[in-house]
């Protein structure tokens, strides 16, 4: 028998996010497919690679929320790091959308490019290409992958705040 890959994958992180927005609201995997506009059957293999990695509970529903947390304050960087591009259009992510960016006053400014995005700055390739249109469905989603990319790509103030912010969404709700 083939020994199947079980490697997270960056739409992992979306996924376990969402579950995280939704707290107690009943969620089925074709909801959470429609949601962040991500197949059905990568949902599931998000479900199972997140099991595998205990990440979420062997259930298949519930975030293992403390070592979620681990790997987003000391992994992600390094697993799904990313690097400033060049300025285009697009949605503010990291420190230039909120919650961040009441806190933390930049001349950098970083986008997911979008042509429909209000917003110029370097662009930052998201962790996946429909999360554009998954946040417009979920604020809390959006506030999340920005604080996500703030650990992808800053420096170690923005990094400070991010995780603070995060915790405070993840840990304490």
């Amino acid at each position: 028998m083939k020994a199947q890959n079980q490697n997270m994958k960056p739409q992992d992180v979306i996924v376990l996010l969402k579950i995280i927005t939704l707290r107690d609201k009943p969620w089925s995997q074709l909801s959470l497919a429609d949601e962040l506009f991500i197949s059905q059957s990568e949902i599931s293999a998000s479900i199972s690679r997140s099991k595998y990695a205990n990440l979420l509970h062997s259930n298949g529903k519930t975030v293992m929320v403390l070592s979620f947390m681990e790997f987003l304050q000391f992994g992600i960087q390094y697993v799904f790091p990313v690097k400033p591009g060049p300025m285009v259009r697009g949605v503010p992510t990291a420190h230039s959308a909120a919650p961040l960016k009441e806190r933390i006053v930049s001349n950098e400014k970083y986008v997911w490019p979008s042509a429909k995005g209000q917003a110029r700055g370097h662009s930052i390739i998201p962790l996946y290409p429909s999360v554009v249109d998954a946040i417009k469905l979920d604020i809390k989603l959006y506030e999340m992958l920005a604080l996500v990319d703030a650990l992808r790509v800053g420096k170690a103030r923005e990094k400070e705040f991010a995780i603070g912010e995060l915790k405070q969404r993840i840990l304490d709700e």
